[in-house]
């Protein structure tokens, strides 16, 4: 009977074991699934700044139509595409307000997240929304109890405006720090849906070419290029079902 008892009680652990790690399978089997829509998620909100990618010429100033302490800079926006991470990286060169920045969405509180460094090498986060055509982004109080603000505002497709702002805690009156404005560097780049080349991994406006298999495709930087080349099939597959659903869209209008 003792043996018995025994034996039972060792087929519930096991029956138990197995349970517990079917349970494990499924909620990595979710939390991947979860991923990969936060990161399709992450990857829209962040096509909002399309517009951005490519190098741009920046002039910095303190005051408004002042060239006193004004100063001059280079800024490159770029696509970055990690496994489980994506985001754009906005590098400066000669900035006097940031060194470099990763812009990122969080999809759950529905906001954009800036991760910057600034030029002394110390780090910023900021969070923030978009307002028609301009990203607000604000820090939560530093030791000293200030609060800085950076926005974002894009006027066309070869002008950009980042504005730096400061106020003190508890107060909502900003300080202007300085503005850049930015145009862009080289020739004019044609617009997603004007009739240039589209990026295949963004949608973005395509200015590199890329080739798989005998076919010629688009990328608008080397981050959407390296992407593409480490799995062009995915992003062929989503070209041509975006590619589908705006015929049978245009179809039914």
């Amino acid at each position: 009977m003792q043996i018995l008892n025994r034996t039972i009680v060792c087929c519930l652990c096991v029956s138990a074991l197995l349970l517990s790690l079917g349970a494990e399978e499924q909620s990595a089997a979710v939390s991947a699934a979860t991923e990969k829509t936060d990161l399709k998620v992450v990857k829209q909100a962040l096509s909002e700044f399309n517009s951005l990618i490519g190098g741009w010429r920046g002039v910095g100033m303190i005051k408004r139509n002042s060239r006193k302490g004004a100063w001059s800079e280079k800024a490159e926006w770029v696509w970055k595409f990690a496994p489980n991470s994506t985001g754009i990286a906005y590098q400066i060169t000669d900035g006097k307000f940031l060194k470099s920045a990763l812009l990122t969405y969080d999809p759950q509180k529905k906001t954009y997240l800036l991760s910057a460094v600034l030029p002394d090498g110390k780090t910023r986060d900021y969070r923030g929304t978009l307002d028609k055509d301009t990203l607000v982004l604000e820090s939560v109080p530093d030791k000293a109890g200030t609060v800085y603000r950076i926005s974002i505002r894009r006027l066309n497709e070869k002008r950009t405006l980042v504005l730096f702002q400061k106020r003190n805690q508890g107060q909502s009156f900003y300080y202007r720090l300085a503005e850049v404005g930015y145009t862009r560097a080289g020739t004019r780049l044609a617009e997603s849906g004007s009739g240039g080349p589209e990026c295949i991994v963004t949608g973005g406006a395509g200015t590199i070419q890329v080739s798989y298999q005998g076919k010629n495709y688009y990328v608008c930087c080397s981050g959407c290029k390296q992407a593409f080349e480490e799995d062009p099939e995915t992003f062929i597959a989503e070209a041509k079902k975006k590619a589908d659903a705006r015929r049978k869209k245009k179809s039914s209008q």
